[in-house]
């Protein structure tokens, strides 16, 4: 039987997710703490580059919000889907398990990743959101022709 903290929990990162489905950054802002953890396991060097923006740590609501509009930019929305296979709660903590599809705007290469999301859900709001994902076939998807990628 889960515990209040769980059933919180599951309807934070439930919620999350349907607003991610719906794309509006700023509702999905709405759920993260004013402050928060946001880790992308992807090698630092590759962070903030202009070709993927979106990926590098983020520490605040206005964060979150950025991120989102900077990954529907970079991307065809009517060529991205996302299965959730399965929600793992543990009283705050939440692991998200899935596959993304997406297709890179300036490249046109579509690309699938397996991901698993780490979510700390406190008082209703995200204080933790960690990314674990295959940041290889990603950047790949993004490589300039002749530009070629490094190994992450």
């Amino acid at each position: 039987m889960p515990t209040g903290h769980a059933r919180a929990t599951r309807t934070t990162v439930q919620e999350l997710l349907a607003r991610i489905e719906a794309g509006e950054p700023d509702r999905i802002a709405e759920l993260y703490a004013d402050d928060c953890d946001w880790r992308l396991d992807w090698p630092e060097e590759e962070h903030g580059r202009p070709d993927t923006p979106w990926i590098r740590h983020r520490t605040t609501r206005a964060d979150a919000a950025a991120h989102y509009r900077e990954l529907a930019a970079h991307h065809i929305p009517e060529k991205a889907a996302t299965t959730v296979e399965r929600i793992l709660v543990d009283g705050e903590d939440a692991v998200v398990l899935g596959v993304l599809r997406q297709t890179a705007a300036p490249t046109g290469r579509s690309y699938a990743a397996r991901f698993a999301l780490h979510l700390t859900v406190r008082g209703g709001l995200v204080v933790r959101h960690h990314v674990y994902e295959d940041s290889l076939t990603v950047a790949r998807a993004f490589a300039r022709a002749g530009g070629g990628v490094r190994r992450p």
